[in-house]
């Protein structure tokens, strides 16, 4: 899997007027936790952050803060304002190589579909799979093969195996499938 270097400063634990002074510096505040630590306050850069939250990709975090100390993290929840739709504030949860990692990873289709060939029309209806690995097993796509989906025929979540990786996305959410359209019904 990917790694993403964050720089971050930490902060202290402040009411809402500090909070919005960051804010309104173009600074997010952050949370790291997890593995049993003390919780972690930090803020990033707005623009920093972009890299990280404006990509269908996945990614392990490298934070490094100013105080001297790095951690590994995923990005485990983003809060958007409503209307300007800017990062309000971003939850890290902490990881590390002996612990499994649940993590939603991108889906690669690959192949050309049968029954897409005979005049049916290709649906994907999931673009990432929330997997658990550990760190070392992550991939950064997951890639699904279609070439033998037929007219009708749906690929779901739990019909798909890969190694050292565990599906975690409900085993009944469809991921791709082929519909019949008035050409293919011929």
């Amino acid at each position: 899997m990917q790694h993403f270097e964050l720089n971050g400063n930490v902060r202290e634990v402040g009411n809402k007027a500090v909070i919005k002074a960051f804010r309104a510096q173009g600074l997010v505040p952050c949370n790291l936790y997890g593995l049993g630590m003390e919780n972690v306050l930090f803020t990033v850069t707005e623009k920093a952050l972009m890299g990280l939250i404006n990509t269908p990709n996945s990614f392990i975090v490298d934070l490094k803060l100013d105080n001297g100390k790095s951690f590994t993290a995923v990005l485990h929840e983003l809060q958007f304002h409503p209307v300007k739709d800017n990062c309000l504030h971003v939850d890290f949860l902490a990881v590390n190589e002996e612990k499994p990692i649940a993590i939603d990873v991108p889906i690669v289709i690959e192949g050309h579909s049968v029954g897409v060939q005979k005049g049916g029309k290709f649906v994907q209806n999931s673009r990432k799979l929330r997997v658990s690995a550990l760190m070392a097993n992550l991939p950064d796509t997951l890639k699904v093969d279609i070439t033998s989906l037929d007219i009708d025929k749906k690929i779901k979540a739990g019909e798909l195996k890969y190694d050292n990786i565990t599906i975690l996305t409900d085993k009944d959410s469809i991921v791709c499938g082929v519909k019949a359209t008035r050409n293919s019904r011929g």
